[in-house]
């Protein structure tokens, strides 16, 4: 689980003066720079760190726009007002986020650095998942608010290489440990070379690591990570789960990070949340209302209940996800909170300055960037609106009778398309197009004949 208790900054494990030395002494060659396209995933270009030095980090790179027009197999689409055939499909801009510079210690001679996009007048591209985010952020920082954030992110490794599960339809797969390990030391054991060789990289890309455990589906595990400002742990995740795969496949191996690969438990990605004063220290949720939180700490969490079901779309991008929402499952449906109590969507957990208020929500497969700038989104309305904070629930919130989450991705789509708040907080533009992502999905889905129906219909129908 994440620990909030104390506050821990991230800096930048590389300076431009440090990789200046490391390319000079012949200990990196590779400068890879990344954006974070609609998936979540990191695009980008693996740059000479020569050229990056002496082009790159004074006039940014380009990159085609279709980046962020595009579905899940990189086609482009119809849908997109900002990238398009009749547009021409052009470049945007990717400027380096130097304070993400960073060594990858998995990848021989490399370094990576974050990028933001934007168009060639140096407007943002709106639509970027880190400009929705940097965009809420301001909106918090405006009142001398900061977010900060944990997430947990659960993954399922299998003793099976891409290249095999690809070749074999994903069928028969061999699980890295053939029973529920959740929290056995005697199954993380079993995987524990590879698990030890992810923290350690992750560390080594300026990452603070705090545990590993089994989870409950076969092969599943947890690395968990310190939290920190909304968008270096966003950027953090990222990599990490990019970085948790290439990591894997060098081993031979595969982790997936999809919401329900199976029919046993799923992979969560629970984001915990506070609010903090702009220098960290200052604690802005807490304080000594009931169960230790402050009016505007209640607002928050009003505001989150308030705009749950409106974005769930944010939470749970794909058709896959919303496959995670089963009673029993610790997989939540219903949109209550409780006072740690792990049936609710919104657990609160920790006092005083480790309080913060976690959403159960979001799967393996979520958007970090998107999923955070909902929930502060959602805050911010609660607090704007001084919305009152219902009871906590106390029992079983599966069987509360309480309105629910969107159970398919279709329900989540006409939600967030209806959604005042999520056009007033994020912009018309965002809307749509993340609405075209989801419409795309739907109908790639729809189009699909599944094994499930092959089963059923093969010889029987």
């Amino acid at each position: 689980m994440v620990c909030f208790q104390t506050f821990s900054e991230g800096s930048a494990v590389l300076t431009v003066d440090q990789l200046r030395e490391d390319v000079s002494a012949g200990r990196i060659d590779t400068v890879i720079l990344a954006i974070v396209d609609m998936q979540g995933r990191l695009q980008g270009k693996r740059l000479s760190a020569r050229y990056f030095l002496e082009e790159v980090l004074g006039h940014a790179a380009e990159g085609c726009n279709y980046l962020l027009a595009v579905d899940v197999d990189m086609n482009t689409v119809e849908g997109y007002g900002m990238s398009s055939w009749e547009r021409g499909y052009g470049d945007f801009v990717m400027k380096p986020d130097l304070p993400t510079l960073r060594r990858v210690p998995w990848q021989d001679g490399a370094a990576l650095v974050m990028a933001d996009v934007l168009w060639e007048d140096g407007s943002d591209v709106v639509a970027s998942p880190r400009q929705i985010l940097r965009g809420q952020i301001s909106r918090l920082a405006e009142r001398g608010w900061a977010a900060y954030v944990g997430t947990e992110l659960e993954f399922v490794l299998y003793d099976t290489s891409y290249e095999s599960a690809w070749a074999s339809g994903y069928r028969d797969l061999t699980p890295a440990n053939q029973y529920n390990v959740d929290y056995s030391l005697l199954g993380g054991a079993r995987v524990e070379p590879l698990l030890r060789r992810i923290r350690l990289g992750m560390e080594g890309a300026g990452m603070y690591v705090e545990s590993a455990k089994g989870e409950c589906n076969l092969g599943q595990h947890e690395i968990a990570f310190r939290f920190a400002e909304a968008l270096a742990t966003c950027d953090n995740h990222s990599i990490y789960k990019n970085g948790a795969k290439e990591i894997a496949a060098q081993e031979g191996r595969a982790i997936t990070f999809m919401a329900k690969p199976n029919h046993r438990e799923g992979n969560s990605c629970h984001i915990h949340i506070s609010l903090r004063t702009a220098d960290g220290e200052g604690m802005v949720m807490a304080g000594d209302g009931p169960r230790g939180l402050s009016k505007t700490g209640e607002h928050f969490i009003a505001g989150q209940l308030a705009a749950m079901r409106e974005f769930t779309l944010l939470y749970a991008p794909n058709v896959n996800s919303y496959k995670r929402y089963v009673p029993g499952s610790f997989a939540p449906t219903a949109v209550k909170w409780g006072v740690d109590n792990r049936t609710c969507s919104l657990r609160l957990v920790g006092h005083g300055p480790s309080l913060r208020v976690e959403n159960r929500v979001p799967g393996g497969d979520v958007n970090p960037y998107l999923a955070v700038a909902g929930l502060i989104a959602a805050g911010l309305h609660g607090i704007e609106n001084e919305l009152p904070l219902e009871e906590p629930y106390t029992g079983n919130a599966y069987s509360s009778g309480a309105g629910t989450v969107p159970a398919t991705l279709r329900d989540a789509l006409a939600l967030w398309e209806g959604s005042k708040l999520a056009k007033a907080a994020l912009g018309e533009e965002v809307v749509e197009h993340y609405a075209n992502n989801a419409r795309v999905e739907l109908a790639a889905f729809d189009a699909a004949v599944t094994d499930w129906e092959l089963l059923r219909g093969f010889e029987r129908m």
